[in-house]
């Protein structure tokens, strides 16, 4: 329930957001009509239809986008027409007067002879106006569609998106009885009824054309981003007590005694996993007796790496004290599916622990998880004692580990604390300096992203440099193609660019489809990089993409400050999925 209310309070906040601009006329043009009968049912129509395609569109693949494509031009010739009876009475009373007569026949007339309420017509154009609809996909509204194209499609998920939209139609409904009541006062105070109606046809095919062009997701959502993220940051802050670093990490498990430690569940099947690695397949029944840490993670992930060291310490010290510890490997991105790729990373990584491959989210979805990193606490009793998101608290963690192994009665432990140091991708974050957040580069989560025009979906593309970048903003340059999860370079030579206030910038990256590596050179405010140079890369900026995997290429040594880095790829065919900072 909170986190409808969350998600609910997140659509009320794109009011202000320049995204909504496109819509507004849409919504006012019928502000002059009675709310009950005209606003609310295109509120309502315009709020179902995006919780509808959204739904489809995080969880069913491209062919859902390319349905919603057709639906868009539908719409927008429905309004253009909507459009054109605002500007001409004469066409309007020809188009609607058939409509008007099926009114007559459904509902009773006004004393004048009105229909009492053009509530179809209404509900028609909510609907087109929620196939229009793209809203700036902030913190929380990114968070809910990352869930659904995990999760698959449930009722919950329908219900966060139905939950988003709603908020947005309250804020709207507002504007919309403010609005009438304005547009009465002009047409009994100026008698200017028929421009205010023209006015709004104006206005209608302005925002059909802003929508046609693409503005609504391209030059409006640039603008959007950096006033909404910052409220929708606030907001999940107030709600998790914590700052935006730590959002979502509650470890529940108390400190004091283990039969203090509150009971969160069972642990669930591990039956769904697809495979097995470092050892044969586990079950929650044969785990009775042993004390689990069940820790979700995705290899490409960084701060899952950068957590990797204290885990392989504790399943270290404590395997020979009753710990199990599970390594549930739930994937971001597709090439984190394929078995060979992880088998390579657990090796790479020095992971002993056994691993299982949840491709199916299966596991996931019975822990009912949303994070990765991710630990849970299992007792004896195969009950769940606890869990923690994120990274850090690595003392507490242990604490726990400890009480609950003393609870199942190893009195020998290993005396407590450890020097889990990470190096390379692995080390620690330097949250103090760390002003970038991770930035995804397929269109489907993309934030920040400023090369004229904007993503063009699943097509091939010349991009080039914005005049400026401000900070966390990004561009493409050269001919690139975008899909949901990552941009492919068609013809080389190509660079990324982004402008990072952190110690370290990490991005996903992979060869193309054949495989063959990709050399890459790597810039820092146009120079290279000398001693800022990241473990995947030389002082002069050299490097080669050879796997699918997460390549450190800066980390500042001399001094934390705002820069712009590039990197130029001297072959064609990478693949390139997302930013991380520390």
């Amino acid at each position: 329930m909170l986190l409808l209310i969350v998600v609910f309070l997140a659509g009320v906040l794109t009011i202000v957001s320049p995204c909504i601009l496109p819509v507004l006329p849409f919504v006012f043009a019928r502000s002059d009509r009675r709310f009950l009968t005209s606003g609310l049912p295109l509120l309502i129509g315009m709020a179902a239809t995006f919780a509808a395609i959204a739904t489809l569109a995080a969880v069913g693949g491209a062919w859902a986008v390319r349905v919603n494509q057709y639906g868009r031009v539908l719409a927008l010739v429905l309004l253009t027409g909507f459009a054109a009876t605002l500007l001409s009475r004469r066409l309007s009373d020809a188009l609607t007067r058939p409509l008007v007569a099926l009114g007559n026949r459904l509902l009773p007339a006004t004393p004048d002879g009105a229909p009492k309420s053009g509530l179809v017509a209404s509900l028609l154009l909510g609907v087109a106006t929620g196939l229009l609809w793209a809203p700036c996909a902030g913190p929380i509204l990114g968070l809910v569609l990352t869930g659904a194209a995990i999760a698959g499609p449930t009722a919950h998920t329908t219900a966060l998106l139905f939950a988003y939209a709603a908020g947005a139609a309250v804020s709207l409904g507002l504007a919309i009885l403010a609005g009438g009541r304005v547009f009465a006062a002009l047409k009994r105070s100026l008698g200017a009824g028929e421009w205010v109606r023209r006015g709004l046809g104006v206005a209608v095919l302005v925002g059909v054309v802003a929508i046609a062009l693409g503005w609504d997701t391209t030059v409006l959502t640039r603008l959007s981003l950096s006033g909404t993220n910052r409220l929708e940051t606030s907001l999940l802050e107030k709600v998790n007590g914590q700052d935006s670093h730590a959002a979502g990490n509650a470890l529940l498990a108390a400190t004091t005694g283990a039969g203090q430690l509150p009971v969160e569940g069972t642990l669930p099947s591990l039956g769904g996993a697809t495979a097995w690695l470092n050892s044969p397949p586990l079950t929650a029944d044969a785990l009775r007796g042993k004390v689990v840490l069940v820790d979700f993670w995705t290899y490409s992930c960084i701060n899952c790496l950068r957590t990797l060291p204290y885990i392989k310490a504790w399943y270290a010290k404590y395997k020979d004290h009753g710990l199990v510890v599970i390594g549930v490997h739930s994937p971001e991105f597709a090439f984190e599916k394929d078995p060979a790729n992880v088998r390579r990373a657990v090796s790479d990584l020095g992971v002993e622990y056994p691993v299982a491959l949840d491709d199916d989210y299966a596991i996931w979805r019975g822990f009912d998880n949303h994070y990765w990193p991710a630990d849970y606490f299992i007792d004896t009793k195969g009950k769940i004692r606890g869990h923690y998101f994120g990274e850090g608290d690595y003392d507490q963690t242990e604490h726990v580990l400890r009480e609950l192994l003393a609870a199942a009665g190893y009195t020998d432990l290993p005396p407590a604390g450890m020097s889990a140091m990470g190096s390379g991708v692995e080390a620690a974050p330097d949250e103090t300096h760390d002003l970038s957040q991770e930035t995804y580069v397929g269109f489907r989560r993309a934030d920040g992203f400023a090369s004229p025009g904007g993503l063009v979906h699943d097509e091939s593309h010349d991009y080039t440099l914005p005049p400026t970048l401000g900070r966390n903003q990004w561009a493409l340059v050269g001919r690139w193609s975008d899909d949901r999860e990552k941009a492919t370079l068609n013809s080389a030579p190509g660079k990324i660019v982004y402008r990072f206030f952190a110690r370290d910038l990490h991005l996903v990256l992979g060869p193309g489809a054949d495989g063959k590596p990709v050399r890459y050179r790597v810039l820092l405010d146009g120079k290279s990089p000398g001693a800022n140079h990241g473990v995947d890369t030389d002082a002069a900026g050299n490097g080669v993409v050879t796997e699918q995997r997460l390549y450190q290429l800066i980390r500042q040594s001399d001094g934390i400050s705002e820069h712009v880095f590039s990197i130029e790829f001297l072959d064609d065919g990478v693949q390139a999925y997302a930013f991380t900072f520390g």
